[in-house]
């Protein structure tokens, strides 16, 4: 385990450029970075299509002794599959992907996006691609006023019938996707991800991005979840999130209060600070033999990001220690 570099998501530093993100990763001692295609991290049409691009985001990695081990795009991924499509869209899309803004074209641009980075990973020599997928059926969570079942159905097959030919890029390139799971995707839970899976066949070009910090204040067991998908985490984010004694006016839902609020149910903090159970959750990566990176994506409303992101890679190696071989059976044994 000891050997897991360790990688700074860049989605939280878009207001940075990518030399500006990369110069304080090497300072606090990461290894390389999760890119996001977003700000001016990368844009996966020029890093296709423009070999000098594509090097010179290789080149700023190189005079900081960084790698990269994935790039993310989320904010593609997310228009998709979405119903409505909206100004909350414009607000995180590029232009060329929200174009005139007429929803349709929206998500056929979005899923062109996501083929793109599909070749873009492979030509920065990368084969991961992290994100979300967006969902037509994520409104009716509430389940009032009722749907009948067939919408239910309706939004998984809308979800295969346009995510596949996007798969299809990732499997032409070697390329794998790690959805996020995560409120507002088509899997954001543990039933809607065995959903997600039996929607699209198994197909192998989809996994999950493996990040507790939604499971959490979702009841679901993070620790349960790398053990019943060991062979579709495809990726590892680290964030952290505590949730808040009940006291009867708490509720998990966010209550639409803002990021940090103290009244608010639940809220992320830096990786560490919360109630994710680390220890227990790198021990089950190490049983599954999970290989690939471990990302830090730093999100807390509460602390400096310059000394949350710095403190954050510090805890996470604390964890990296060699443990001894064993038993997938005798890795759990103490989860009874």
């Amino acid at each position: 385990m000891a050997t897991h570099p360790v990688t700074l998501f860049t989605g939280q530093w878009a207001d940075l450029t990518l030399e500006e993100v990369a110069t304080l990763a090497e300072q606090w001692g990461y290894d390389g970075l999760e890119i996001a295609c977003s700000g001016e991290h990368l844009d996966v049409q020029r890093a296709v299509e423009d070999d000098a691009y594509l090097q010179g985001r290789l080149d700023i990695l190189e005079r900081h002794n960084l790698k990269v081990y994935a790039i993310s795009h989320h904010l593609a991924g997310q228009a998709v599959c979405d119903d409505p499509i909206d100004f909350r869209h414009q607000a995180i899309l590029s232009s060329r992907v929200w174009g005139d803004g007429e929803p349709e074209g929206v998500r056929q641009r979005a899923a062109e996006d996501l083929k793109l980075a599909a070749r873009a990973a492979r030509r920065l020599g990368v084969d991961t691609v992290v994100g979300f997928t967006g969902s037509s059926i994520w409104p009716y969570v509430a389940m009032f006023p009722p749907v009948p079942p067939s919408v239910i159905e309706g939004g998984y097959e809308d979800f295969a019938r346009r995510w596949n030919p996007i798969l299809d890029v990732f499997d032409s390139e070697g390329v794998r996707f790690a959805h996020e799971v995560h409120p507002g995707e088509i899997a954001y839970d543990y039933w809607t991800s065995v959903r997600s899976l039996e929607a699209i066949d198994h197909r192998e070009a989809f996994g999950f991005n493996w990040d507790p910090s939604h499971m959490m204040w979702q009841n679901i067991d993070p620790v349960g979840f790398i053990v019943d998908f060991a062979d579709r985490i495809y990726h590892v984010d680290c964030k952290d999130t505590r949730v808040r004694p009940r006291n009867g006016r708490a509720g998990v839902m966010g209550s639409h209060l803002a990021w940090g609020d103290p009244k608010r149910g639940w809220d992320f903090v830096s990786t560490g600070h919360g109630d994710v159970p680390w220890e227990d959750s790198f021990r089950a990566l190490k049983a599954i033999g999970y290989s690939g990176p471990i990302s830090i994506e730093w999100e807390d409303a509460g602390m400096s990001r310059l000394h949350g992101a710095a403190e954050a890679v510090e805890f996470v190696r604390s964890l990296l220690w060699d443990l001894p071989e064993q038993s997938f059976d005798a890795a759990f044994s103490n989860q009874d």
